[in-house]
């Protein structure tokens, strides 16, 4: 039978709340610092109202070096423009670092059965080979490191190795078209481009040396290209007008530099799905990001020394960062990369069974695939498991159901949403907390969520915009190529000022749990990556027989749904013929996630009298709004073009 919408799912024993990271936290702060806290609502309205206080609670808790000491955590509480822990100076990549045994730092598992482990040492001593390779190739403190790597060992060992240095690390997953990779690397001009001569996914090989000369000739800034051998150990390199392989890069270094770098110096760039123009460059700093992770990964997943952590992500998604984080707390990490459906639904609970896993970490739509599969997890010796993570869209009360059914009775289902901007959840897991049908455990600790109504008061029970009222460390630094900071408040602030917009439609329940409901924006979000319609218009509307196209993601509440691409072509041209033509363009350029699902012509795209696509109320018409509730006729240039959606609509199964 069907669970409802807030129906208990699982609580937590005494026994799981007394060994919890965030159990040992309380005791700490009221050893440490005489605060006590019947409850974890208490403990985060503190931790939202004493900013400095929490703040500086989690760099003593877990015992951040700082180079040079803070002289105040918050200079400054205005948003945009908030200054954290002045004075200081630290390196992310020295705490990633700090274990140094033979404890497995990670485990790499491939979809065709390849497996490889390092250790800590291992992985040290890696890393001072790559960064030694680096600084030869005149890498330095403020370069960029590009990489269009898979989630694999070299991706990880090339980051810490950037990040000592000081440098700025940003990559692209192998999947990526080069328009896409162009678009992202070429603003924030790298000196050096890391690039995978192929890949596997879904059992078939994919060579990408010929993308990678293409993204080489499109950024002149580019000095060296270090290919990482793949589907070949001698990949021909002779495309390349600056190619070597990753073996040449390697130097002889037995110690790894750390350089003592402000609190927030940019420590990598993530990249918005691009919306309105080029993708927007959110640059993290290395203190924000560490506070960030270190809370999240331990207060909220429970992740220490002797976790199995896991999460199923690309280089060209968040999570990558979120979960090589694992390092942070001496963790064991699992980095996959393959197709989650290869050879069957059940590959990446062998996985979980074959490695121990203790936090098994997916997207709202896999688990979903997996219930329609009628796989049953639970089948295998899954007893190491304790938590399982979902994010990528909002997980309903059914998604959950099937977990504790089919994957196991006694486990933390951390539902968290967030984002790419703040690389991290804003709400999510708690290990302390029950797990209620469909909806997300917490408010994670220290940020301010609320939902807004129209006039910006907060709401509680009812849906609303989902905003930050208070700063978080983890919030970019700025964006790339973005000097007077417009666009970043163009992003955030202009709609409530001095409050961070995030784009979610929220519910925030009475007992403290969330509900997200979706998007409030026309970003197309497919299998958790997030990508713009201005990407796809860009590669779609240069071919010369495409006069105009309109795209829409149907996906709805825990379900993926359809992405429909309306075309008005050129006269005379063969739609069957250009459709087709379409979709592998798209998934050489952009990804193969975003091909669409239909391809439809139409005679006009409607627009607004601005010129503005109506991409948010075409959508309103696929899912059943009517017309008249939707599109006001005098607010469009041609309002038979809509009416002209609308039949079509009813034809669609969608």
């Amino acid at each position: 039978m069907p669970v409802e919408e807030g129906a208990l799912l699982w609580r937590p024993s005494e026994e799981w709340t007394e060994r919890a990271a965030i159990t040992r936290y309380m005791a700490w702060l009221k050893e440490k610092r005489g605060l006590e806290f019947a409850s974890y609502e208490e403990l985060w309205e503190w931790s939202v109202s004493d900013l400095d206080g929490f703040w500086s609670s989690v760099a003593d808790f877990f015992g951040v070096r700082f180079r040079k000491p803070w002289s105040r955590v918050l200079a400054s509480r205005e948003m945009p423009g908030a200054r954290w822990f002045e004075g200081a100076e630290l390196n992310y990549a020295e705490h990633a670092l700090a274990r140094r045994d033979d404890a497995p730092a990670f485990i790499f598992a491939r979809e065709d059965g390849f497996r490889r482990t390092m250790t800590y040492a291992e992985l040290y001593r890696a890393v001072a080979r790559v960064q030694a390779g680096l600084e030869a190739l005149g890498v330095r403190r403020g370069d960029r490191v590009a990489a269009y790597l898979p989630n694999g060992p070299e991706a990880l060992i090339a980051l810490l190795a950037t990040a000592g240095l000081g440098a700025i690390w940003s990559s692209c997953s192998p999947d990526f078209g080069v328009r896409a990779v162009v678009d992202r690397f070429r603003q924030i001009e790298p000196k050096v481009l890391l690039a995978v001569d192929g890949y596997l996914y879904g059992g078939k090989a994919f060579r990408r040396l010929e993308e990678v000369a293409e993204v080489e000739k499109e950024i002149p800034s580019l000095e060296a290209t270090v290919v990482v051998p793949y589907l070949e150990s001698n990949p021909d390199l002779s495309t390349l007008a600056r190619g070597l392989l990753w073996r040449e890069l390697e130097a002889d270094a037995r110690e790894v530099r750390f350089e003592a770098v402000p609190f927030d110096h940019p420590l990598w760039i993530l990249y918005s799905s691009g919306t309105t123009g080029l993708p927007k460059a959110m640059v993290h700093g290395h203190g924000g990001i560490l506070l960030e992770h270190l809370k999240a990964l331990s207060l909220h997943h429970d992740i220490g020394p002797g976790d199995v952590f896991f999460w199923f992500t690309t280089t060209g998604w968040m999570m990558w960062n979120f979960l090589i984080s694992g390092l942070l707390l001496g963790a064991t990490i699992v980095m996959y990369d393959g197709s989650p459906g290869y050879p069957d639904m059940m590959a990446l609970w062998r996985l979980a069974e074959e490695t121990r896993m203790t936090c098994f970490g997916t997207s709202a739509p896999y688990i979903l695939a997996c219930m329609k599969a009628g796989i049953r997890p639970a089948e295998r010796d899954l007893s190491s498991l304790r938590s399982v993570g979902s994010t990528g869209a909002p997980l309903p009360p059914e998604g959950f159901q099937w977990v504790y059914e089919n994957v196991k009775a006694d486990l933390d289902l951390g539902s968290m949403s967030g984002g790419t901007d703040l690389c991290t959840a804003f709400v999510g897991a708690c290990p302390i907390l029950p797990v209620y049908a469909g909806e997300i455990q917490c408010r994670m600790l220290g940020a301010k969520v609320e939902a807004f109504d129209e006039e910006g008061r907060a709401v509680v029970n009812q849906v609303g915009e989902l905003v930050l009222t208070e700063p978080m460390p983890s919030m970019p630094v700025f964006f790339w190529a973005d000097p007077d900071g417009k666009r970043y408040r163009e992003s955030y602030f202009e709609f409530f000022p001095g409050v961070w917009r995030h784009g979610d439609w929220v519910k925030v329940t009475e007992r403290g749990t969330v509900v997200i409901y979706g998007r409030s924006d026309s970003t197309l979000k497919r299998a958790g990556v997030r990508m713009g319609t201005s990407e796809f218009y860009r590669v779609v509307e240069e071919m010369p027989e495409v006069v105009d196209s309109l795209v829409v993601d149907t996906g709805e509440l825990g379900k993926e749904g359809k992405l429909v691409l309306f075309v008005q072509a050129a006269e005379g041209v063969d739609f069957q013929e250009l459709a087709l033509r379409i979709r592998e363009k798209v998934r050489r350029e952009l990804s193969p996630r975003h091909v669409p699902d239909l391809v439809l012509p139409v005679p006009s795209v409607p627009r607004t009298l601005n010129g503005k696509k109506l991409e948010v109320p075409i959508k309103r018409i696929l899912l059943g709004a009517p017309l008249e509730k939707v599109v006001n006729p005098g607010a469009v240039t041609d309002p038979e073009a809509v009416r002209f959606i609308a039949e079509l609509a009813k034809t669609l199964e969608l």
